[in-house]
């Protein structure tokens, strides 16, 4: 999948050009109900389908302090959903003060000018400087510019509408059920491996430490994990928190793969977090936390793959 930051870009792309416009936070069913009506114009009349974002997300410019601490997914996650999702090209533009106080008709008539035939957004999405922007401009200028609308109304479970702040909160709450149900898919973080204090492997369990973006964690603790690097799909044990056995101060996530020898360092993990095994607890030494990891692993060995747990 292409990747541009320009709507001049797009002149990069067959037309005719098919686009659907929002903050697209996870890619969750609603947003991908919007996404669908930008493909199937593709189906119906070729050209190319594309997904146009901000980075960073308006929200975090505009009212940084009302902006959510953590994200469903970073640019280059969302980048793999949309491609998965068959979309030929991410149009990320920067967004700035300037970008800010472009008037929404002008937004419109610039995409419009690059060639985009189609447009599908979300019912009550809102653009253009003071958010002015909404459906009803975008229906009077279809007729003007003569682009097709696609206006999309929000996707409902369990009778609440599916939004990223909805998805947030049940994966805080570790109801990862939930979130998936929200995503149409299982939740899943990114992140590279770096090198650490190298405790895990003193004691027979060495781990993979991720470095932490700003995607949202589940709770603290230990959790049995399914984790794909580089396409191999893999199984392991994690503990996420701030290691108070070996006096940590900063929250980290360190990943235990089973049946697992190779270099990690500098590789991209993504870790689905599958089943939480309790909380983080503080041990009276290394050889009792050593023990409990030993009966974390043969826990999660049995939930992954449905081995009878071994004793430590």
């Amino acid at each position: 999948m292409l990747r541009f930051t320009a709507i001049d870009d797009l002149a990069r792309v067959p037309g005719p050009r098919h686009l659907a416009l929002g903050v697209f936070d996870g890619v969750h069913l609603g947003h991908q109900a919007v996404i669908g009506q930008a493909l199937a114009a593709r189906r119906s009349h070729g050209g190319s389908c594309g997904v146009l974002t901000f980075d960073p997300y308006p929200i975090q410019v505009l009212f940084p302090a009302k902006a959510p601490r953590r994200l469903l997914a970073s640019l280059d996650h969302k980048a793999e959903v949309l491609a998965a999702m068959g979309v030929d090209f991410l149009l990320a533009l920067p967004f700035d003060r300037h970008r800010a106080d472009q008037q929404a008709e002008d937004f419109v008539r610039e995409i419009v000018a690059a060639g985009v035939e189609t447009l599908a957004v979300g019912d009550d999405w809102r653009f253009g400087k003071g958010r002015l922007g909404d459906v009803a401009l975008l229906s009077r200028l279809s007729h003007q510019l003569a682009f097709q609308l696609a206006a999309l109304p929000p996707v409902m479970m369990d009778g609440e509408r599916i939004s990223s702040t909805r998805i947030r909160q049940a994966i805080r709450d570790g109801n990862l059920a939930a979130a998936a149900g929200m995503l149409g898919r299982p939740y899943t973080i990114q992140g590279k491996v770096v090198a650490g204090r190298r405790l895990g492997r003193q004691i027979g369990f060495p781990t993979a430490n991720v470095v932490q973006g700003d995607e949202q964690f589940p709770p603290d603790g230990v959790w049995a994990v399914k984790v794909r690097a580089d396409g191999s799909r893999l199984h392991g044990v994690a503990n996420l928190g701030v290691r108070p056995t070996v006096d940590g101060t900063t929250r980290a996530l360190e990943v235990h793969l089973f049946d697992f020898g190779g270099d990690l360092y500098g590789r991209v993990l993504e870790v689905e977090f599958v089943k939480h095994l309790r909380g983080e607890l503080k041990f009276e030494s290394l050889g009792a936390l050593q023990e409990q990891i030993a009966r974390d692993a043969a826990e999660a060995m049995y939930l992954l793959r449905g081995l009878n747990p071994v004793e430590p």
